[in-house]
């Protein structure tokens, strides 16, 4: 199967259906010298996302604001307020408390992008579902893998 073909699939089943388009047309893909199996998307010095061995993709928040154009794609993303924004872009966890609004399709170990105002500002793994998240008050409701302070991306 094509390499970018692959990717495409892979970004509509976890996303929904069209987010692939959204990708870009000159990104680039590294491979597994041990194995041959796709490693890495960048487009120019961007890292766009990572192959799991598990078939998901690790995205990035660079990515993941080229991919926030599409509304089925913001259906895998959260809303957070003012006093947590600061905590999220160093790589703290996002609570419940601070959710202010939560797409459709967040769930339970699913990759959520995080937003403040509509820009990206962090991308981690749900531990709640959307009906969890908005129900309770305390507890984590995203682990954060990777903020706009731990990446250079400048978003």
């Amino acid at each position: 199967m094509d390499s970018v073909l692959k990717i495409k699939y892979t970004l509509d089943a976890l996303f929904g259906q069209g987010v692939s388009k959204y990708l870009p047309k000159d990104a680039m893909i590294t491979y597994s010298k041990n194995t041959g199996r796709i490693k890495h998307v960048h487009q120019n010095d961007n890292l766009l996302c990572t192959l799991r061995t598990d078939g998901g993709l690790a995205i990035t928040p660079f990515f993941a604001q080229m991919l926030i154009k599409s509304k089925k794609f913001k259906e895998n993303c959260l809303g957070i307020d003012d006093d947590s924004k600061a905590f999220v872009q160093e790589g703290s966890s996002v609570f419940c408390k601070h959710v202010t609004w939560c797409g459709k399709n967040v769930m339970i170990g699913g990759d959520v992008a995080v937003l403040h105002n509509n820009k990206v500002i962090a991308v981690g793994k749900a531990v709640l579902s959307t009906r969890m998240i908005l129900s309770f008050k305390k507890g984590v409701a995203v682990k954060i893998r990777d903020s706009l302070k731990s990446t250079n991306s400048g978003v």
